[in-house]
């Protein structure tokens, strides 16, 4: 065997190897929440990017952990897919593999200029793999999904988010991490983030959720499958479900149906409203409806009050690329092309988000959220505005139930801790759940069960730093670090082969 062979088969194996440390490191995530998976891993992969010689066994490194990360973390995107396998099946394992080399660019981007600013060195690696991956949830209309961060959602550190958001959790994160490697390392000041850590562990752990005398609310889940929900066959089906649990006894003071919850479009759905609205006995409804303004379509939330009266409108303002619209949708649709959810036209119009908030009579004004609206921190503050509450309606169907679902929970506790507002969530097939400021799921029905819970609302904290300032206060910090860092390290160092 000649030596280039030798040394292809070796450059195999350590980017196999590698792709497993970022498979490892994902297991952080829902729904295995492994949180020390993420202290290790990245406290080995920040030693073997800090140990490259070359940018490009750098960028090589970075990339096979990447693919393997987001891989492992992204595949429950093969579930959209098969919804309807005869049309869709074929593209789902490019779907996936796609949306993973998407993501890890990111990261690829972020050690190619730390390899510039800082020589590769721990600090320039944790703070540009923090900028790379606040960077994700911006660009290209973005997708903050599996952040590194999210590894602490199950932790008493998740409180940290009320200052920063999701991205002083990832510094926090690699900071920890690249003290271990220090350790390690026999330099004991890398010891001061663990120690710090440590100690913050047991002081933001919140105690004992506290009893409540809010306002009941009663959250509803039909468990419709997505390749039945719209079937006409099955739709009497779940309406009845959802009409069962709405004329319960006893009448709360809110009712919560999920995304899309009524199979008909809202100027066709006055029978619905009208049985609906008897069947609530006046409290307040909020259901997901598609809707038709202007010849656009809409992806909707409305509040239903008594006769069937539409109180509140809110249309969802953060669409799903390829899935709710399609670039160009007109076109492509004379083509062909149109996106994964069903709807008329080129896909749906995007509502303003200026309109989030919806009034609840008799609790107050709420933060509207619809499904993927969910997974961006930085949208849902109302500027000039304080809700009482976060309501977010979800058809998780599309995600299957495994990990897709439970990860969309966890990111859900988090917009509540940034927030400090705690939030109800309705999702078709669950995981639907009361969830108070701390990000603590207070009630809750399991994936693939119909039925409802009634919950007491839980009170809202003080407006926190990350709803007053949203991310600046850890851009800031992180660019801070990275021109000290640019400033102290000689030129010489910066650039390799």
């Amino acid at each position: 065997m000649t030596r280039a062979r030798l040394w292809s088969v070796h450059g195999l194996l350590r980017f196999g190897a590698l792709a497993g440390l970022g498979v490892f490191t994902a297991l952080t995530h829902a729904p295995f929440d492994l949180w020390p998976a993420a202290l290790i891993g990245w406290a080995a992969i920040l030693w073997v990017l800090a140990q490259a010689p070359t940018l490009r066994l750098a960028l090589t490194a970075v990339l096979a952990v990447g693919l393997g990360y987001f891989g492992f973390t992204l595949r429950w995107l093969i579930e959209p897919f098969l919804v309807d396998a005869a049309t869709w099946g074929w593209a789902a394992p490019f779907g996936v593999s796609l949306m993973a080399l998407r993501e890890t660019l990111f990261w690829v981007a972020g050690v190619a200029v730390a390899r510039w600013v800082g020589a590769g060195r721990l600090p320039a690696l944790v703070l540009c793999l923090t900028l790379a991956e606040a960077l994700r949830g911006y660009l290209f209309t973005g997708f903050p999904w599996g952040l590194i961060g999210h590894a602490l959602i199950p932790t008493p550190l998740a409180q940290v988010a009320a200052l920063g958001g999701p991205h002083l959790l990832t510094l926090v994160i690699l900071t920890v991490a690249a003290g271990l490697v220090y350790v390690v390392q026999r330099h004991w000041w890398g010891s001061v983030p663990l120690i710090v850590a440590a100690c913050a562990w047991p002081l933001l752990a919140p105690g004992p959720a506290p009893a409540t005398d809010g306002p009941m609310v009663r959250i509803v889940q039909p468990n419709a499958p997505q390749d039945e929900k719209w079937d006409p066959a099955s739709n009497a089906v779940f309406f009845d479900r959802m009409m069962a649990a709405t004329r319960a006894d006893p009448v709360p003071d809110l009712i919560v149906w999920p995304e899309t919850a009524i199979p008909v479009r809202l100027d066709f759905a006055w029978p619905e409203l009208e049985i609906m609205s008897e069947a609530a006995r006046g409290a307040p409804l909020i259901t997901g409806i598609n809707r038709v303004q202007d010849d656009q379509y809409y992806n909707s939330l409305i509040v239903l009050g008594r006769g069937a009266q539409v109180m509140d409108i809110y249309d969802k303002s953060h669409l799903v690329p390829f899935g709710e619209y399609v670039p160009f949708g007109d076109l492509l649709k004379s083509m062909g092309v149109r996106g994964l959810a069903p709807s008329d036209g080129g896909g749906f119009a995007k509502g303003l988000p200026r309109q989030s908030l919806i009034d609840l009579p008799g609790i107050g004004p709420a933060r509207a959220l619809i499904c993927y609206e969910g997974i961006f921190a930085e949208e849902v503050a109302v500027p000039g505005a304080r809700p009482r509450l976060l309501v977010m309606i979800t058809n998780d169907a599309w995600f299957g139930r495994a990990a897709g679902p439970q990860q969309h929970l966890a990111q859900a506790r988090l917009r509540a801790i940034e927030q400090g507002l705690p939030m109800v969530r309705s999702a078709n097939t669950g995981i639907s759940a009361m969830i108070d400021a701390q990000g603590r799921v207070l009630a809750s029905l399991p994936l693939g069960e119909a039925g409802h819970i009634d919950a007491p609302l839980p009170p809202a904290d003080p407006v926190t730093v990350y709803a007053r300032a949203g991310d600046w206060p850890a851009l800031l910090l992180v660019l801070l670090g990275l021109a000290v860092t640019l400033i102290t390290t000689p030129r010489r160092h910066n650039l390799d082969a």
